[in-house]
């Protein structure tokens, strides 16, 4: 079946499911002139489909985070739109993804302004900070210290928010924490 649009891609999405959201990820891979349609779904917030679509672009970017290259502004501007914590989990996920991948390929990517860093930073230390599951906020912690080798002063004020909060969070996030703070 050829799918002609994002809706009919993301009605696959049943649920939460790994096998709907894996035939989905395989039909955008396969028909990349739905990407930048699922990258502007995965921030309409007004509509639930936002969701999906988040779950979607997770996937699709764990198998070729390059193919969000040419809508990282969009994906970047989309960031602090979002509220929902079923899709900020696979946004912050995707966030480290590609901004792990941006450090690896620096010099053959277009270099970011710095309105759109301070954006990844502030939504980055936004999730960390405040009340969000803690897979987001481990998330968040990993993004801003790879920013942290080009930033300095992001390693300063992780440093502190992580001893702040190391003592009250989760086991998953006290754990991470402690990492972190280890090689920071």
């Amino acid at each position: 079946m050829a799918y002609k649009n994002i809706y009919e891609v993301l009605a696959i999405v049943k649920n939460a499911k790994r096998s709907y959201r894996d035939q989905a990820t395989e039909i955008i891979l396969g028909n990349p002139l739905l990407f930048p349609d699922l990258v502007e779904k995965t921030f309409d917030v007004d509509d639930p489909l936002h969701i999906k679509a988040a779950w979607v672009l997770e996937l699709v970017c764990i198998q070729d985070c390059s193919l969000l290259n040419d809508y990282i502004l969009e994906f970047i501007q989309g960031m602090p739109t979002l509220t929902h914590e079923s899709a900020l989990r696979p946004v912050s996920k995707i966030c480290s993804l590609w901004s792990a991948y941006y450090f690896l390929k620096k010099t053959e990517l277009p270099e970011l302004k710095a309105a759109e860093t301070d954006c990844i930073i502030a939504c980055n230390f936004d999730w960390l900070i405040e009340e969000h599951k803690v897979a987001c906020q481990v998330f968040a912690m990993d993004t801003l210290k790879l920013w942290a080798k080009e930033q300095t002063w992001i390693q300063e004020e992780l440093r502190l928010v992580l001893q702040k909060n190391a003592d009250s969070g989760t086991k998953g996030y006290r754990a991470h924490a402690r990492k972190l703070l280890k090689n920071l």
